[in-house]
């Protein structure tokens, strides 16, 4: 693990970030961590000044990065929205009747296999899933609201991409089938083209740099949901190592 500087001004280049990499204990498989995000204190300000990923700013929409519905990964996933619908009420789902009277799936441009990948079904150009302001029920997922009210994780209920950026967990297989799994901050690029275009991204946003605990506390739970317990302790005892003076993430570093 180390930094790059550039030794004529004895500035870091902007980019700059640590990672932290080891084996895993059971399985032939190295992790690479993105340790100064996770070391960060980056969290979601839904509702708190988000200015969403539409081209403009679009804080009053209060739609995050909804705007575009999310696209499932596989019919696990898909499975555990289905599940999720079953429970929810038109209290807490804006467009429960629409869901229930349309579906809440749709088809989405064609994948890498080239079929379409299924997605939550648009309303009023967002996911259906999303209350917009002044829904009684609350503003946000519908899914999240119901998961906190009924005491379970909102990550429990939600599509895979809801629950994970803006953090991405990547897997590459060389040529003597060894696996390396890389979890690390969404950036724009993970968005595909449209992602240049976001008036705004929340990684790139000092105003979301304010929680008060560093991203792998806060977001314990999804990490280890991502790489399992025993990896996420060994990610800690190296994250909290007293020797060592982490780099400050880019979005805050001062010149």
């Amino acid at each position: 693990m180390g930094t790059v500087a550039d030794s004529r001004t004895n500035l870091l280049p902007e980019q700059v970030h640590e990672w932290i990499s080891f084996d895993d204990p059971t399985e032939d498989r190295t992790w690479i961590f993105d340790a100064t995000y996770l070391r960060s204190t980056h969290r979601c300000i839904f509702g708190e000044g988000c200015q969403g990923v539409l081209d403009a700013d679009a804080t009053d929409m209060m739609q995050g990065c909804c705007s575009y519905g999310a696209h499932f990964v596989d019919d696990d996933d898909v499975q555990t929205v289905v599940r999720a619908f079953v429970r929810l009420k038109p209290e807490h789902m804006q467009f429960h009747a629409t869901a229930v009277k349309k579906g809440f799936l749709d088809a989405g441009e064609p994948g890498d296999d080239g079929a379409p990948v299924t997605v939550t079904r648009l309303v009023d150009d967002a996911c259906i899933f999303l209350n917009r302001p002044g829904f009684p029920g609350g503003a946000g997922c519908a899914l999240h609201i119901a998961a906190i009210e009924a005491g379970e994780r909102p990550l429990d209920w939600k599509p895979n991409v809801c629950w994970q950026v803006p953090m991405r967990l990547e897997h590459e297989t060389d040529d003597q089938g060894h696996l390396t799994s890389r979890l690390r901050e969404w950036k724009r690029r993970d968005w595909g083209d449209g992602g240049a275009e976001f008036h705004w991204w929340c990684t790139e946003a000092p105003e979301a740099f304010t929680g008060s605990n560093p991203v792998y506390v806060s977001s314990r739970d999804e990490i280890i949901e991502l790489v399992g317990r025993e990896v996420y302790d060994l990610l800690v005892s190296q994250l909290e190592r007293a020797e060592w003076v982490p780099l400050p993430h880019p979005t805050v570093r001062q010149p």
